[in-house]
């Protein structure tokens, strides 16, 4: 299937740049409020998709961001939720508690969603791409051939190479993997400014999102926490119908497993990020 790609052209001033929503609204309207303090244009604000996700109001979190009006790529999750299939695609392997947590938020967030938020859904392109800085920049949830493949810091610099080969990239903006992170070789850089729905399993309740700038042509980037109302996400996910561990996870910090991290992702849960 041919792949919807959204060109935006040359971008100036800064760029916001964020991913994985999951549903958590308190987290979507702090983060508009740092985009506006900023004064980061919408059209300057960009997620790499799982608008939907974890939390307790997938139809709040899609109206607002319609409300907001950030750019968007579609992530495995509206993907699915458009086509009304049965399952995220989230790429999790079968039977693992990942997975059994899926067969709970995922019904959850379709049995929420208003036909309005599937249509918006269905607008969302597979890439986007543009030009700042004097850079050729595209956003993947993934990668660019596989919306679902998880990429870490850790993940090999010839398997990152295959997405800027596609069209002589300089930067890929990705998400999917959860973690904020940030790899340059070969003078390419891939920049995952981490989600604002959950913790990424350092330890801290706060989120990551990243910000890029301009300095006389020269991009540079700067990833940044986000605190937010995470009580109140905390407490609407205690709901009966959303996994508990997830509801857990969101004041702790730390993830309930770490199934799909590689060893070295792994190793570091608790310890704070690294970057």
């Amino acid at each position: 299937m041919d792949k919807k790609i959204e060109h935006l052209g040359n971008i100036s001033g800064k760029v916001l740049l964020f991913g994985g929503v999951y549903s958590n609204l308190q987290a979507l309207e702090a983060l508009k409020q740092i985009a506006e303090h900023e004064r980061i244009s919408p059209e300057n604000c960009i997620c790499t998709g799982d608008i939907v996700g974890y939390c307790a109001q997938p139809e709040e979190t899609v109206q607002l961001f319609k409300i907001w009006k950030p750019k968007s790529i579609a992530g495995n999750v509206e993907i699915q939720l458009r086509e009304g299939a049965e399952d995220c695609a989230c790429d999790f392997e079968k039977g693992s508690r990942c997975d059994g947590f899926s067969q709970q938020w995922y019904p959850y967030a379709q049995s929420k969603l208003s036909n309005d938020s599937l249509e918006f859904m269905k607008t969302l392109p597979d890439h986007i791409t543009f030009n700042y800085a004097g850079k050729k920049v595209m956003v993947v949830h993934g990668s660019y051939a596989n919306t679902s493949e998880f990429i870490f810091k850790s993940t090999p610099w010839e398997t990152k190479a295959q997405s800027f080969s596609v069209d002589n990239y300089d930067m890929i903006v990705g998400g999917h993997c959860g973690l904020p992170f940030h790899h340059e070789k070969d003078h390419k850089i891939w920049l995952n400014p981490g989600v604002i729905g959950m913790p990424a399993n350092d330890g801290n309740s706060s989120v990551w999102y990243a910000i890029l700038g301009d300095d006389n042509g020269i991009l540079n980037y700067e990833h940044h926490t986000l605190n937010y109302n995470y009580k109140l996400t905390n407490k609407l996910m205690q709901n009966g119908l959303l996994p508990e561990e997830y509801a857990r996870t969101i004041i702790t910090g730390i993830w309930d497993n770490t199934e799909i991290l590689p060893d070295i992702e792994s190793g570091v849960q608790g310890f704070g990020i690294q970057l």
